[in-house]
Formats: C-alpha cells, structure tokens, sequence
C-alpha cells in the first residue's frame, strides 16, 4: 500500500484502535530521512538538540533560531512522519502573543506541522490561543527538562496520590485546551496508564511505560551515540558510538601507513596523456 502523509486524524484513529504509536526525535536532513524510512509515525525536533547536537548542558540554552534551523532541515528529509517542533525555553513562556507568533513560525518557516511545549494547568491559556490561531499543539508533563531547576533535577514526578492527580488534572487541562496529543516522561507505569485511559487525546510516553498511546526516544539514545548518561527508560538498539570511533581509528591508521587512498579509490588517466602531461612540465622548466 502506498503510504501518505500522517496526520492528526490518523494519529486519533490509532488511540481508538489500540495501536501504538511509534514517535522518534531526529535534528537534521539524514536522521530525518532515517527516522521517515523506518515509518516512524511521528518526528519529534527536539530541544534535546541542545544536548545531543550542540554540547549543551541542559535544553534551556537552545534559541528559537537553533530549533528553527534544524527543524528546517528535518522537514527536507522527512516526507510521510507528522513533524513535531519543540518550542524552546522562555519561548512562549512571557507573552500569549509572542508564544502565537514563535509557534507559527515553525509551520511557516520551518515546514512542521504542530509544535510542542511544556507545562500543565498554567499553560492551558497559552495552548488555547496557539490552537485557536490554527496551529496543532502537542503538550508535556509530567518531568519536563526546561524547568528541571525547579522540580529539583531530573526526578520521577507524580509518585504520590496527590502529585498524580495534579498530574490528571494537568492532562485534563491540557486536552480541554486543544493539545492533540501529551508526552508523559520519567512518570510511574500505573498513573500513566490511568491518565491514558481518562484522555480522549493520545499519550506518547517517555519512561511512563507501556500503557501510553505510543512511545518515544531520543535518536542519539537508542543509537547508543550520546554516552554523557543514559536514562533508565532509554533501551539501545545499537551501540554505534564504538562502531564510529573504531571506523574512524582504522581510517586514520590507514592514512598514516598509506593504506587509503589505495589504486580503486583514484582516478585513471591514459598512459598517452600522462605522458603529454609529465612532457608539458618538463618543457616548462
């Protein structure tokens, strides 16, 4: 069957049939492309580019130039994904007006289809004017890295009775204000399942367990390319950070004991022209 372009309708259909949702984040033309060719769902440009792709320490230094330009170049790989641009830290958080006009630039600019943004009950108004201006809007609770600081580091949120319900109420609030789908990261399985359950909206978990709509990873994570740490929901299909380095010591050792380039990596050239050539040098000296 030929495959079409996702979209929020398509990605609804999925909650209703069970099905699980599949979303990857991805930075750039080739993860893009990559992410697109394995029929992945949803493509995620994640403000974890701060980290992953700019040597940052948190996301919270990432500018909305940053998340533009690799959103741009993920949207030139990607054909078929529903495409997701993180909205970056103190982006929508001052102005309703400012967040409206941040958030349509990545449509208009940058070529994704919604935006994503973190927060709970406080930014439903935000999330209702960006919706009401047309732009899809995905939201993010549970730990949510911009504001980390303030959660006391990166920490399991809504383990008690009390913050598990403020989490259903975050949720609630959100999917009332228009988001078409929520992330629920570092979040117990049980209380992700039974927001889930209560949501008319999908759930895409990040270390919330199997009971979400769907599942999401860092790109860099599940390659096993980013090794500053690693989370303990993140599971590495690959371990491509030593393949890499040991392709890139063989090509260096290569070079030094004159290995590469060998004759099938170079050019011919007629013997007749050689000889044209070495005699036009000759006669020039």
């Amino acid at each position: 069957m030929t495959r079409k372009k996702i979209t929020i309708v398509d990605l609804q259909k999925r909650k209703t049939q069970g099905v699980p949702l599949t979303m990857l984040t991805a930075y750039d033309y080739s993860s893009g492309m990559l992410v697109d060719q394995a029929e992945i769902d949803i493509i995620l440009v994640g403000d974890s580019l701060a980290m992953v792709m700019l040597g940052l320490d948190s996301t919270v230094s990432v500018t909305m130039e940053e998340m533009l330009h690799h959103s741009r170049a993920v949207a030139r790989g990607a054909t078929y994904a529903f495409l997701v641009g993180d909205m970056p830290f103190m982006s929508y958080q001052v102005d309703v007006s400012e967040a409206v006009r941040n958030a349509g630039r990545f449509l208009k600019e940058a070529g994704m289809d919604a935006v994503k943004l973190e927060g709970g009950q406080e930014v439903a108004p935000t999330v209702r004017a960006i919706v009401n201006a047309g732009i899809p809007v995905m939201g993010h609770i549970g730990l949510t890295p911009q504001t980390t600081s303030q959660l006391g580091g990166f920490r399991v949120q809504g383990k008690t009775a009390v913050t598990a319900q403020r989490l259903l109420k975050d949720a609630l609030a959100l999917a009332e204000a228009g988001c078409f789908a929520i992330v629920l990261e570092a979040v117990p399985a049980p209380v992700a399942t039974a927001v889930s359950q209560r949501l008319p909206i999908p759930t895409i978990g990040i270390g919330a367990g199997a009971g979400c709509d769907g599942q999401v990873l860092v790109y860099h994570d599940l390659l096993g390319l980013f090794d500053r740490f690693t989370p303990k929901f993140v599971k590495h299909y690959a371990t491509l950070n030593e393949t890499i380095r040991s392709a890139l010591t063989a090509y260096r050792e290569d070079v030094v004991n004159g290995r590469f380039p060998a004759e099938e990596h170079t050019y011919p050239m007629e013997t007749a022209e050689i000889e044209a050539f070495l005699q036009s040098l000759d006669n020039h000296q």
